[in-house]
């Protein structure tokens, strides 16, 4: 029987990725209307960035059923928007003389803690996200943005492999063709085989002369 050439398609809300890019875009959203001027354009350029890393996780599971490559592009798509809006956050970071957190800092210990905590959403992080103090803030939605895109980029070499070893939809679709075509020929040469001996005569029931 040919192989189901349409994958499975469309889980993006089961993907990691996408429920930490879930929690930047409201994180950053909550950021800019907290420290950033409504008038300032990097406040608009933070936002777009975040909304179009989440979008482009939904955008790619969803293209997935047609094309692998469309999804890789995709995924691409949102891990540079997330690298976007993680160098805006290193801006303001540094602008505003706040020092990004080391790995032994305490803080970043409890954002590793917290990141293990299974279908966690803002709720997880709200402490951190609208921490009184800015620096706390920024460090926590850097921390998940990096989180974020390091999935992103572990997806996108899952996606590479697949469409090396499997195909996208027109690759699938032509063996899924071949398969059916080579059943059809064994079919056929099992009723012609099973005709000829039908039709075959003993023998011994041959009339003598």
């Amino acid at each position: 029987m040919p192989e189901d050439f349409v994958p499975p398609h469309g889980g993006y809300k089961d993907l990691i990725s996408y429920q930490k890019a879930k929690i930047i875009y409201d994180a950053t959203v909550y950021f800019c209307d907290r420290f950033l001027n409504r008038k300032d354009r990097t406040r608009d350029q933070m936002i777009q960035a975040a909304r179009s890393g989440k979008q482009n996780i939904v955008e790619g599971s969803l293209a997935s059923v047609t094309s692998k490559q469309t999804e890789l592009f995709l995924t691409s798509v949102a891990w540079s928007s997330l690298g976007e809006l993680l160098e805006d956050y290193e801006d303001y970071c540094r602008i505003n003389d706040i020092a990004e957190w080391s790995e032994e800092d305490p803080g970043r210990k409890r954002m590793r803690e917290l990141n293990r905590i299974p279908q966690a959403d803002y709720e997880t992080f709200r402490k951190g996200i609208e921490h009184e103090d800015p620096a706390v803030c920024v460090n926590v939605i850097m921390g998940l943005v990096r989180v974020t895109r390091y999935l992103l980029a572990q997806q996108m070499k899952r996606l590479r492999k697949d469409f090396v070893e499997v195909g996208g939809l027109r690759e699938r679709m032509t063996r899924a063709r071949l398969e059916e075509r080579e059943r059809q020929r064994r079919e056929g040469k099992r009723e012609k085989d099973g005709k000829d001996i039908k039709d075959r005569k003993d023998p011994r029931d041959r009339n003598w002369p």
